[in-house]
């Protein structure tokens, strides 16, 4: 088979998928800043543009391999074929086990097949960026070690050909998979998360809310809001669920509290309509004897239309939401929304803002710290590098978590927080990386930070 035919099978199978998936996200967009006038519509309207490119990113390799001499082709053939049977196989691990924790709640529904699908479908974007750095170092390993144990690297390197040139093909991996996170981070793999709590509370018979218990304040204009629960869907105008809005006197003193069913904004008017109202007058300023006030016995308009509030449905979610949940543009509007404070203040929003572009330079780390650990030149085994890389990569995406974890509670700087263990770990990696190129051994400098036995 021509060479050329593996670009151009994954062009238009990308181009089927762009044609898919563009309108889509499109029409999303459009959507989300229809009801949300106050969001930062440049960055929402790079959701598109990054869904088509990552359509795209298989026929970007399959071109890369076209232009490759032979040598690259066949070492990207012996590594894309082993990492994509690891993959699949951490994915079905993955499957197997988030299925038996799901279960319960998936096998009460009507259609438990249909849920399944939804949840996994929804949740597919982050399972990606989860596994690909495990993925990467487990094939780039196994693909190094057996063309160490069988000799190809030492007669390839007899032809003249350096070990960078050799590993060029992992590193081109690790690449498009660095690509690949970032343009999932970007918003389908944060948002992963709120999708999956929807679909199982669906599943349940529960309220699909995206995320219950919302509270926020208008300081400005002295309104408190409660909101009980938000539909996955809000970004398209659904109404906000069991609302309640307390409004103040400007000494502090409770003037009014109005509760309702739902909560809709109309973008046209920019009014709040609600349904099912029920309003309580406290004329006096407090609460009837310390006791929730009583709501007018005269029923008030129903739907109850609220004009010259300031609010809009942007501002009450995006102080509800975790920011572990929101991709690039809505942390770009939530950090835009509140521009006072301190870091520490704003440290779990400013820390996955970092996170979203750190995290997808832990593949190409790991490609860092997999090939020089993964080449054997002696007879010894390549079991030693094996266990040193793992290690590494392990404590790395480890200490990820940890400093991930300090940058959210506001201990260390959100900057350090998210970029700290990839530079760290960078530079081991490339320190490592070095001492291969010069053909250094790599065992014996490692043993000198490992204390002598007494």
């Amino acid at each position: 088979m021509p060479r050329i035919l593996v670009p151009l099978l994954l062009a238009l199978a990308g181009a089927l998928l762009a044609l898919r998936v563009g309108p889509l996200e499109q029409a999303a967009v459009q959507q989300q800043l229809d009801s949300f006038p106050d969001v930062q519509a440049k960055a929402h309207l790079l959701r598109p543009i990054i869904a088509v490119v990552l359509c795209f990113l298989p026929a970007i390799g399959g071109a890369l391999y076209y232009v490759g001499d032979t040598l690259a082709r066949y070492v990207s053939r012996q590594f894309v074929s082993i990492f994509l049977i690891c993959l699949v196989g951490l994915f079905a691990v993955w499957l197997i086990a988030d299925l038996g924790d799901n279960l319960d709640d998936l096998k009460d529904s009507k259609d438990a097949a249909g849920f399944a699908a939804q949840l996994y479908l929804a949740r597919l974007p982050e399972v990606i960026v989860t596994l690909l750095p495990y993925s990467l170092l487990l094939s780039i390993l196994y693909c190094l070690g057996r063309l160490s144990r069988s000799r190809e690297i030492v007669a390839m390197i007899q032809t003249g050909r350096g070990l960078a040139r050799l590993t060029l093909p992992f590193f081109v991996g690790g690449a498009l998979a660095a690509l690949l996170c970032a343009g999932l981070n970007y918003q389908w793999a944060p948002a992963a998360v709120a999708a999956e709590n929807a679909i199982l509370r669906k599943a349940k018979g529960q309220d699909s809310a995206a995320e219950p218990n919302i509270r926020f304040r208008n300081f400005d204009d002295r309104r408190l809001w409660m909101i009980g629960s938000f539909p996955p869907d809000y970004h398209k105008g659904a109404p906000l669920r069991r609302v309640t809005v307390i409004q103040e006197n400007p000494d502090g003193s409770l003037a009014k509290i109005i509760s309702a069913k739902t909560a809709a904004w109309s973008p046209m008017t920019r009014n709040w309509i609600f349904t099912d109202p029920r309003i309580a007058d406290c004329t006096s300023g407090t609460a009837p004897d310390g006791q929730s006030p009583d709501f007018t016995k005269d029923p008030p308009p129903d739907p109850l239309v609220v004009k010259g509030w300031s609010e809009v449905p942007a501002a009450l979610i995006r102080p509800g939401l975790p920011a572990a949940q929101l991709g690039i543009p809505d942390l770009n509007d939530w950090l835009s929304a509140n521009p006072l404070g301190t870091w520490a203040s704003r440290g779990g929003h400013l820390t996955q803002w970092h996170y979203r572009w750190a995290q997808p330079i832990n593949c190409l780390v790991v490609v860092l710290l997999a090939v020089p650990l993964g080449v054997v030149f002696t007879r010894r085994g390549a079991s030693g590098g094996v266990a040193v890389a793992v290690f590494l990569c392990a404590g790395m995406l480890f200490l990820s978590n940890i400093f991930l974890s300090l940058g959210d509670s506001g201990h260390i700087k959100p900057v350090l927080a998210a970029w700290l263990p990839n530079a760290v770990f960078g530079i081991i990696a490339l320190f490592l990386f070095q001492r291969r190129l010069a053909g250094r051994p790599i065992y014996q400098t490692l043993r000198k930070f490992i204390p002598a036995e007494a």
